[in-house]
């Protein structure tokens, strides 16, 4: 579209259990909020990087969401930094996108157990 500019969303959420239907459903619920938040359609996606805690070994998440309709959107797991302390059991993405929207308008968004992880970017 005329007059956008290439942008990064960030997000996360958690799962329960190491179990790859819950890790499926929430991280499609994920990109779907980011998606839905930030008024994107999959057209303006350019990629999306996911990380999971080493403690997430039972599905990929990009397998999930390629799955829940992303299918032409380039998509990468890599498993995140086991920093002692950090919260488990979650699954962080980047996205990046086309969009007109300034930086400050957009929406990162942080559901389950990760609501708290960056308190600055909640609106």
């Amino acid at each position: 579209m005329a007059g956008d500019s290439v942008r990064a969303l960030r997000g996360a959420t958690t799962v329960d259990v190491d179990d790859p239907t819950q890790i499926g459903v929430r991280a499609c619920e994920l990109v779907d909020s980011m998606c839905r938040q930030n008024s994107l359609e999959a057209e303006q996606i350019i990629s999306i990087f996911f990380t999971a805690t080493s403690d997430l070994t039972s599905a990929f998440p990009a397998t999930a969401v390629r799955k829940g309709g992303y299918d032409d959107v380039p998509l990468i797991c890599a498993q995140e930094i086991p920093v002692p302390g950090s919260l488990q059991r979650c699954i962080r993405v980047m996205m990046h996108v086309t969009t007109s929207a300034k930086p400050h308008e957009l929406t990162h968004v942080y559901l389950h157990d990760a609501v708290g992880l960056r308190d600055d970017q909640q609106r």
